[in-house]
């Protein structure tokens, strides 16, 4: 009995019981480019609205940049969040859904208020689908307004020359800063490295040897774009093309049978009266005769215009669905925005790595060179 007992208690204790580790997370989809996208005829909206994590060295400029949209437009839709320090692993909303300018689907459409450009190719063959390339550009500042109408580029320049006019020279030196006469091609040439001339006068679009001031009022009137944004643009836009130059802070637009509104607010010297929002379009669009209001007047009941003012008060530039009993929120919107991976869209028209990243410094003396001037302009922008 003891030899049996002695046995027992040289025996090993039972193995303990290891849990299995819980399975590791799908990894985030990696985003892809959000600047070129097939129109259904049927719909307004384009794109997704996407949310990423903030790396360590992230700033808001960076993610705008990274995702092909402008300063304006990711600050606006992050209130309260530090551009510059935003905080590492933070969620931040990227704006890239859009909708589309209540203007004619063709050539070149220009949304001022938006800081954004659309344009509009012509199919390659009938029955094609039509496509639409959108990008942030930068626009003219306080008392340097980029002209509103209908124009059509006149002629392209690789690698300009800008000759800065008087009235440019005029106010640089006023500032403590003497412009040469002319300023050859290179990396201290405002206009980039490709140009458009548009038939108005002195007016053009091009690129920008400060990236960071794409997506704010920081030229004397022209419409800048980051420069691999032009570069492409520069390639397949033909000479000829319609421009047309709108400003509205309030878009409304169809996705299937929702209405949708993206407030961006007016711009400080926009004199119209928009107490009323998006309803204030109602009234000035109540004899157009495009499917668009067309549609809006047939469902006017439907319609919650409380909740489309409301969104106008507090514009971050995401598109929201206003109609009644939708009971989809803003909150609800941002939530179900896709989060991917804080990394170069697939598809991106950026590499990454030219002309890398702005800093506090850099966008201060931007924010300097955008007070208005003293003068109305007269000849040449940039």
């Amino acid at each position: 009995a003891l030899l049996a007992s002695g046995c027992t208690l040289l025996q090993p204790a039972p193995a303990p019981v290891v849990e299995a580790a819980p399975p590791a997370p799908p990894p985030l989809p990696v985003p892809t480019a959000t600047h070129r996208f097939v129109v259904d005829p049927a719909t307004d909206v384009v794109g997704q609205v996407q949310r990423v994590v903030v790396g360590k060295e992230d700033t808001l400029p960076d993610i705008a940049r990274r995702f092909n949209v402008g300063y304006e437009e990711i600050v606006r839709a992050n209130p309260g969040v530090d551009p510059w320090l935003p905080g590492e692993g933070r969620e931040v909303v990227v704006p890239t859904q859009f909708v589309l300018p209540d203007a004619p689907r063709v050539g070149v459409v220009v949304n001022v208020a938006a800081m954004r450009l659309f344009y509009y190719p012509k199919p390659k063959q009938k029955g094609d689908p039509q496509e639409v390339v959108t990008h942030p550009i930068g626009i003219g500042k306080v008392g340097w307004q980029t002209p509103e109408g209908v124009t059509k580029i006149v002629s392209r320049t690789k690698d300009p020359t800008w000759t800065p006019p008087v009235s440019v020279r005029r106010e640089h030196l006023k500032n403590g800063e003497k412009l040469p006469a002319r300023v050859p091609p290179g990396p201290d040439n405002p206009l980039g490295a490709h140009m458009f001339r548009l038939g108005w006068p002195s007016y053009l679009v091009h690129g920008t040897n400060k990236p960071y001031g794409v997506g704010m009022r920081s030229s004397h009137g022209c419409v800048r774009l980051y420069p691999e944004d032009i570069e492409q643009l520069f390639e397949s836009v033909p000479i000829g093309t319609q421009v047309r130059v709108v400003n509205q802070p309030y878009l409304v637009g169809w996705q299937g049978e929702r209405l949708y509104v993206q407030a961006y607010g007016p711009l400080e010297d926009d004199k119209r009266d928009w107490e009323h929002g998006p309803k204030s379009l109602l009234k000035k669009s109540a004899k157009s005769k495009s499917p668009l209001w067309q549609k809006i007047r047939a469902h006017d009941a439907d319609i919650d215009w409380d909740e489309a003012r409301a969104q106008s008060a507090k514009p971050l530039g995401v598109p929201v669905p206003v109609m009644k009993g939708d009971g989809v929120a803003l909150d609800q919107v941002l939530a179900q925005a896709t989060l991917v991976q804080n990394v170069l869209p697939t598809g991106a028209t950026w590499n990454g790595r030219t002309e890398l990243l702005v800093d506090e410094a850099q966008y201060n003396e931007m924010i300097g060179e955008r007070e208005p001037a003293a003068a109305t302009p007269a000849a040449t922008r940039t």
